[in-house]
């Protein structure tokens, strides 16, 4: 892939297909809790469900279908002042200058960034199955941070020892 000749001013990037499968896999959950709690009726000593309970079957589908969409919400900005990092728990804000590299591995599901002292932070927002526009995206996060760099002054060295 071409190296850009300039770094984008902003660099903004969702998991496309990971939301579209969350979503649609939420409604199906939801729709078949609610079709389960409709069509559970007190006939019995041996199904004893009254409203309370179709109504709780209900909810739990609405709560495991909002969980389901909490795992699409990941997130990545970048601009000239940092990164911001946003993936299923929580979230991390970092200046570039604590970024040594971006990384996306032939075989990795995501993106990576590599910090200074050593850690390393997933960024789930820039996952494989997104193709093209993931790599857009990592290669923008690149320049971005080579274009910080390149405004950075080199840190002052005294003389070695041995010169």
């Amino acid at each position: 892939m071409p190296a850009p000749s300039a770094a984008p001013a902003r660099v903004s990037a969702v998991p496309r297909v990971l939301r579209v499968v969350c979503a649609l896999l939420a409604v199906v959950v939801v729709a078949v809790m609610v079709v389960v709690a409709l069509y559970t009726q007190p006939s019995s000593a041996l199904n004893p469900f009254d409203v309370a309970d179709r109504v709780a079957i209900g909810g739990v589908g609405v709560f495991v279908g909002a969980a389901i969409l909490a795992l699409g919400r990941s997130r990545v900005d970048a601009d000239a002042s940092g990164i911001r990092v946003r993936n299923v728990v929580g979230g991390r804000t970092l200046p570039w200058e604590a970024v040594r590299g971006v990384r996306f591995d032939r075989k990795a599901w995501w993106a990576t960034l590599e910090l200074s002292n050593g850690d390393a932070i997933s960024v789930t927002a820039l996952q494989a199955v997104d193709g093209e526009r993931a790599a857009r995206a990592v290669e923008g996060l690149r320049a971005l941070l080579e274009a910080d760099r390149a405004a950075r002054p080199a840190p002052a060295r005294g003389p070695l020892l041995w010169d």
